[in-house]
């Protein structure tokens, strides 16, 4: 099929490169979002997905809008059968998912309807899932609850942070994705209603989100932490400054109060609603990341120091 590929992040590339890859189906362009401003001098950073679209010789669209009609004009004319999408991180307006016979076909890091919206990955680490995976729809216009072509499932590692997760998940989807394009072409996949129950959202995690509640029993304090690996980034506040956490080890002894530190020769313990978690790396504000130990040994923290 001849397709527009539609997709902004890390995350989107193995998609692109999939389908590149695939005898079966031609890119005639990508759409991506425009350049983001980066770094001290906000100069526009162009996003991984235009990175590799240039690379591949594609050309690229960065409309400020899905709905501006230079855009719709230009997708008229290369008339795509079907536009595969990734992460574009815009809503499509009508007049844009009317264009491409085939429709727009989405891959949604989450077995749905759990987990419609914009973090799917982070929640289900939030709330303790044990299997998640990734699904094919056809966009409409409410917030991915189109049709279903395949899901593809897979469990969720008792360790895996929200990014590692998130990779794992791009790469099986790639496949699933062009799985699904090639069912289409063929006419052997037809999309299925999405059930009513089951439903829950995903929402994008703010900082105020990714903040550790250390009255929380340990598995939650430490999902939490996961979940917010490596964006927004799981934090804290110690002496009034804010410092980040990197995933955390739980452990058998309960002997300290929430937020309570402890460093030991081989340690640095904090305390929650159950048991005490072993710290691994720490962040303090305006400095570079740092083992557990090497910060304890700079701060200091006496016995009734705790993070808040």
């Amino acid at each position: 099929m001849r397709l527009v590929f539609a997709g902004t992040p890390a995350v989107a590339v193995p998609a692109l490169d999939t389908i590149l890859a695939a005898p079966r189906h031609e890119v005639l362009a990508v759409l991506t979002r425009p350049d983001a401003p980066a770094g001290r001098g906000r100069a526009g950073r162009p996003s991984p997905v235009r990175v590799r679209a240039e690379q591949a010789g594609l050309e690229v669209l960065t409309p400020r809008r899905p709905g501006d009609t230079e855009l719709l004009s230009r997708l008229t004319d290369l008339a795509p059968d079907c536009c595969p999408v990734v992460a574009y991180g815009a809503l499509l307006p009508p007049a844009a998912l009317d264009i491409p016979p085939r429709g727009w076909i989405n891959l949604h890091f989450s077995l749905l309807p759990a987990w419609r919206g914009a973090a799917p990955v982070q929640h289900a680490l939030l709330a303790g899932d044990d299997v998640t995976g990734a699904s094919t729809f056809r966009i409409e216009e409410g917030l991915d609850t189109g049709p279903v072509y395949g899901v593809v499932t897979a469990e969720i590692g008792p360790r895996e942070t929200a990014g590692e997760l998130l990779d794992r998940l791009a790469r099986i989807g790639a496949e699933l994705l062009v799985a699904t394009l090639d069912g289409i072409e063929d006419g052997r996949l037809s999309a299925r209603p999405q059930p009513l129950d089951g439903v829950s959202l995903a929402p994008k995690l703010g900082v105020e989100d990714a903040r550790i509640r250390w009255p929380d029993p340990a598995p939650a304090v430490d999902r939490r932490i996961r979940a917010c690996t490596p964006a927004p980034g799981a934090w804290t506040t110690y002496a009034g400054r804010r410092i980040k956490l990197a995933p955390v080890e739980l452990t058998a002894s309960s002997d300290l109060d929430p937020g309570q530190l402890r460093v030991t020769r081989e340690a640095v313990l904090v305390g929650t609603g159950s048991l005490d978690v072993q710290l691994g790396g720490v962040q303090p504000e305006g400095r570079r990341a740092m083992a557990a130990e090497a910060w304890a040994r700079g701060a200091r923290p006496g016995p009734g120091d705790r993070f808040r």
